[in-house]
């Protein structure tokens, strides 16, 4: 029995163009990206702002503490740094030794590095994830959790990176140790017959597990247990929930980026979430790959 029915649910926003992730930002917006480059900025009751493009096809986003916006392009095989004047520049496309091929997710920790997961080839088990340190150097931190390593999110304490794997399917957890190198990987459920996608926590270590495919959200619960969130079998509201995050000023909001329609869906959960890390880079971002 899902924890919530879709009665529960209500549609955000509606008129983006196939959503791929969302993002809440402490400035009480969320933000969101489409598939021709847009950013979009939408408010709690609703209302979106196109506030940029990078002319790409926009996947996982975040954002630091100054505002900037970390967006995976596909199209660019690069995270791409949107400042607060709406400009858009490459902030990282791989280390020396290895370009991005298909930045999907990207998550800060304290400190400021910054974990991007790259897909690679779909079941060509070539993926990789890595680390931008804040001065914007590059390197790779794991190829251990290459089955097409996708959503990430952080344990409260930071230290373990949960990945979902697509084409295992699943999630790992990978230990964070010192520098920011990542440990083996340790499984942390199987999901056979879907293709999970997105990740978030809650403040109980809850872990949110959104789907390409079927039409479902699940949560992991502390000790193990799976529950479905909601699903949608006609896929009319709930449509390739890609991307989950929790949003407004109590993190009570469950928002949903529906890729396989155009828009946001939000309900309101019991248990908030798990706050996210928005460093203070200081000084700001440094670009070191030149722009667009």
């Amino acid at each position: 029995m899902p924890l919530l029915s879709l009665k529960d649910i209500t549609i955000l926003a509606d008129g983006l163009d196939h959503p791929e992730c969302v993002a809440w930002c402490p400035d009480g917006h969320i933000y969101a990206g489409g598939e021709a480059g847009q950013i979009y900025r939408i408010s709690m009751d609703g209302n979106i702002t196109q506030i940029a493009s990078t002319g790409g096809f926009i996947l996982g986003l975040c954002l630091d503490g100054h505002g900037n916006i970390y967006a995976c392009d596909l199209k660019h095989q690069a995270v791409m740094l949107i400042d607060r004047n709406a400009q858009a520049t490459v902030y990282s496309n791989g280390s020396p030794e290895r370009n991005m091929v298909l930045p999907n997710y990207a998550v800060f920790d304290r400190t400021g590095n910054l974990y991007v997961s790259d897909s690679g080839g779909w079941h060509e088990n070539n993926g990789c994830i890595f680390l931008i340190t804040p001065d914007g150097a590059t390197r790779v931190v794991s190829t251990q959790a290459s089955a097409f390593p996708n959503g990430m999110a952080l344990s409260s304490e930071g230290a373990d990176l949960y990945v979902v794997l697509s084409n295992l399917p699943g999630v790992v957890k990978l230990p964070v140790e010192g520098d920011g190198a990542l440990g083996a990987p340790q499984s942390v459920v199987e999901l056979p017959g879907a293709v999970p996608d997105g990740l978030a926590f809650d403040a109980q270590d809850g872990l949110y597990i959104s789907c390409y495919t079927p039409d479902v959200i699940y949560r992991l619960s502390a000790n193990g247990e799976l529950a479905i969130v909601v699903e949608d079998k006609e896929r009319t509201t709930i449509a390739a929930p890609t991307n989950v995050a929790f949003a407004g000023p109590d993190l009570t909001t469950l928002v949903a980026a529906n890729f396989g329609v155009w828009h946001l869906t939000q309900s309101k959960m019991s248990v908030p979430g798990s706050s996210l890390r928005y460093p203070v880079l200081s000084p700001e971002p440094t670009i070191l790959y030149g722009s667009l």
